[in-house]
């Protein structure tokens, strides 16, 4: 896919999602009555209309992509790649097809509510530092550290809570995924880290919220209804 943009992003919506209890992945369920991963494609979209826009879904939920944006009238332009069996693995082979130009943000299908400033101070920074910048907000409730019976109180003062999207140069994070998996990889944070990577913290979004469970989705579609 050609594109006049120098700008990427690879929304992983491989999973199949199925915590909340319905028939069908989170990815594809209706907020406001358009599929979620459909507003989180037009995020991006509506930030740069020329950026090239790679989706990674399960080869199981091609079909009924195909059959949503007929349904929709769905015609942003989306590279579809198939996702592997992990985050990683999916992650990995959307990268395969990104320029190494570009600055990448890697997003979750799940996170529809990430705001143009947000976008733009991530991709700004990336391109700027040449490293990788990630959005993260403070905890907010009390945390215990638990180690089989033995437990402790935990400072959330040194918490963060880390949001997508995780932004880098392409490059970068395209030599980082080179590495096989590891199970201390939790985020593309953490693979590019491992490959001394340096790695900027931005303030992230109380509202940019991963839908995972019926309560995200009941609060999700409340945001929408109520213009956020």
């Amino acid at each position: 896919m050609k594109t006049n943009s120098k700008l990427a992003v690879v929304i992983v919506a491989g999973g199949r999602g199925l915590r909340v209890g319905a028939a069908i992945p989170k990815q594809f369920l209706p907020l406001a009555k358009r599929p979620m991963l459909m507003r989180t494609i037009e995020t991006f979209y509506n930030f740069d209309n020329a950026m090239h826009i790679v989706i990674v879904l399960h080869a199981d939920y091609f079909t009924l992509w195909s059959k949503l944006c007929k349904e929709y009238r769905f015609d942003i332009p989306c590279q579809l790649v198939v996702g592997g069996d992990t985050r990683f693995e999916s992650v990995k082979k959307g990268l395969e097809i990104v320029f190494s130009e570009s600055i990448v943000a890697i997003h979750d299908a799940a996170r529809p509510f990430v705001t143009d400033q947000l976008i733009a101070q991530c991709y700004q920074e990336a391109k700027e530092e040449q490293c990788g910048v990630i959005p993260v907000v403070d905890e907010k409730n009390s945390l215990r550290l638990v180690k089989g019976n033995m437990h402790q109180p935990l400072d959330r003062e040194a918490v963060k809570i880390v949001q997508t999207p995780q932004v880098f140069p392409a490059y970068i994070i395209k030599k980082a995924y080179e590495v096989d998996y590891h199970s201390d990889f939790t985020d593309d944070a953490t693979v590019a880290e491992s490959d001394g990577v340096d790695i900027r913290l931005i303030e992230g979004e109380d509202t940019n919220i991963k839908v995972t469970t019926m309560a995200d989705v009941n609060y999700a579609s409340y945001l929408l209804s109520h213009d956020k």
